[in-house]
């Protein structure tokens, strides 16, 4: 009978554990449930208690799977559709991803199960999170997909810590609400943590904690909102407009269709009333080498010219080094005048998308898009210049204006966008081709880390994508109109260029890096003292 116990216990404590990863996934678009963020992770610490190193990472790895299967499912659409790749080729490599990014929820909940006292533990925990977290984003070329701060997108007062901590900030706040969540529902039903109960005064301690952090972070949000109003307000403007092209990636590619996608594009551009100072396309807008087709090339700058306002155009590019042909995935700028003067190329590159890592020993991977050789990177931290900016902007206290571009998932590394307004961009562009996810849930996910980029650095940030979702993000993070997916769109809007460096733009990840330095400290000081233990 007590077998039979254990192992009901064990299931349901897995059960739990599974649970927390449906709810973290809710969490995030286009689910949006966003305040289940404060409570997603007590399932998993409920089915922690009492477990061993080993159950803990399992269960940790369970709340991963679950969680990351549903999150990005939307791979296997990808992979199918434009990798060409049959059902039992595309699966495997959403679970071998889903399987490394779960191994740092279970050491966070393995490492959590080996501190005894549960004060202790509960304090560890949000450094704990945030610091595998920053780990996560900077390893392997790192993937900082949705982290749990990004859930919190919407809620402005609470993102503006963004500008001295980082995502990591709202990340780590929201495990500490989690934590004593757990206390006072472990507290309330009698339960020990690893065996040692769990006290009114340790509820009591964390909800003095959580609130003063939440009343602090709100307050200095209160601050942050006023004073970023009060400098867009005597900030000089830049009217900018996004093109949505809305154009079929089955097709894109196809020279038949280049004269046409192009067409469309300079139709659009010219429906934008009243005029706009900078207009941008998507990622590959222009589907061919530009500056390298003359004809098609010339009919890009006679509708810029046209128009009479600053363009950035996607568009791959190449270049001959030392006999070799370098591919980019390349923005260009081009003048009024239709003069090209600059190129932006994409820095972080798409694993087997844009490149293969390990090519020797994977010669096997297929690709998922379709051009000859790999594409090389660019410069980190480049801007494009806007030139005589005070010709456009009558306010402008200097003679140019810098723009910041991030290609494609770019904008999840919150590095890159940092080094552009180190360089002193006073605005940032995105430009992507998000065709690639379909009508799943990715857009809406890639929208949403967006507007942390812009919070951390106080920029207003321009997004142009293919087939949506397009709009604007103010430097509070307000979103300022969003495209439905699969449409022909143009919005335009004025937008503040700030010059400001903010803490985070300043010093980068030293909250998270924090975080993740006391993090392997601890982790190596109980190593060591477990092994002088068993001698």
């Amino acid at each position: 009978m007590e077998t039979l116990n254990r192992y009901f216990v064990e299931r349901t404590d897995d059960l739990l554990a599974a649970g927390a990863g449906l709810l973290l996934t809710a969490a995030y678009p286009d689910v949006d449930l966003d305040w289940i963020a404060w409570a997603a992770l007590v399932p998993l610490l409920t089915a922690l208690k009492g477990a061993s190193v080993r159950t803990a990472f399992r269960r940790g790895m369970v709340t991963g799977m679950v969680h990351y299967l549903t999150l990005i499912y939307w791979l296997v659409h990808t992979m199918r559709t434009y990798g060409g790749l049959p059902w039992y080729l595309a699966v495997p490599p959403l679970f071998l991803l889903s399987a490394y990014l779960s191994l740092y929820i279970g050491v966070f909940a393995a490492a959590l199960a080996r501190i005894p006292g549960v004060a202790p533990a509960m304090a560890a925990a949000p450094m704990l999170w945030t610091g595998l977290e920053y780990l996560r984003a900077s390893l392997l070329s790192g993937f900082p997909w949705e982290l749990l701060g990004y859930s919190q997108y919407r809620h402005l007062h609470l993102i503006q810590i963004s500008d001295i901590s980082g995502v990591y900030g709202v990340s780590f706040l929201v495990v500490m609400g989690n934590a004593v969540l757990f206390l006072s529902f472990a507290a309330l039903t009698r339960r020990p943590w690893q065996g040692r109960p769990i006290r009114g005064r340790h509820v009591l301690s964390g909800l003095a904690a959580v609130l003063t952090a939440v009343v602090g972070v709100w307050g200095y949000g209160v601050f942050r909102l006023q004073a970023t109003g009060q400098a867009v307000a005597a900030a000089p403007t830049l009217r900018a407009a996004v093109v949505q092209g809305n154009i079929d990636q089955m097709i894109k590619w196809d020279p038949a269709f280049q004269e046409q996608t192009v067409e469309k594009y300079l139709i659009l551009s010219r429906s934008i009333t009243p005029k706009a100072d900078l207009v941008v396309w998507p990622e590959t807008a222009v589907p061919f080498y530009f500056l390298n087709e003359p004809k098609l090339t010339e009919r890009v700058v006679r509708g810029v010219r046209e128009s009479g306002a600053y363009y950035v155009i996607g568009s791959p590019a190449f270049e001959q080094i030392n006999g070799d042909i370098a591919y980019y995935n390349s923005a260009y700028l081009i003048s009024p005048d239709g003069r090209p003067t600059g190129r932006y190329d994409k820095v972080h590159l798409v694993p087997f998308g844009e490149y293969v890592p390990l090519r020797q020993w994977l010669p096997f991977v297929r690709k998922l898009v379709a051009h000859v050789g790999d594409f090389k990177t660019g410069e980190m931290g480049k801007t494009l210049v806007v030139e005589g900016a005070g010709r456009l902007f009558p306010a402008a206290d200097r003679s140019d204006i810098r723009i910041g571009i991030l290609i494609c998932y770019e904008i999840i590394f919150s590095d890159l966008a940092r080094a552009a307004a180190k360089n002193d961009a006073g605005i940032l562009v995105n430009v992507t081709n998000d065709a690639w996810y379909g009508r799943s849930s990715a857009p809406y996910q890639h929208f949403s880390m967006a507007v942390f980029r812009a919070v951390e650095n106080r920029r207003a940030l321009i997004r142009s994508a293919n087939t949506g979702i397009s709009g604007f993000v103010d430097p509070t993070g307000r979103i300022g109109g969003m495209t439905p997916l699969f449409v022909d769109a143009v919005l335009a809007q004025n937008l503040p260029v700030l010059s400001e460096k903010t803490v985070y733009t300043r010093t980068g990840d030293w909250f998270a890096a924090t975080c993740l330095g006391i993090t392997l400290i601890t982790i190596m000081r109980e190593i060591f003292r477990r092994k002088k233990h068993e001698r």
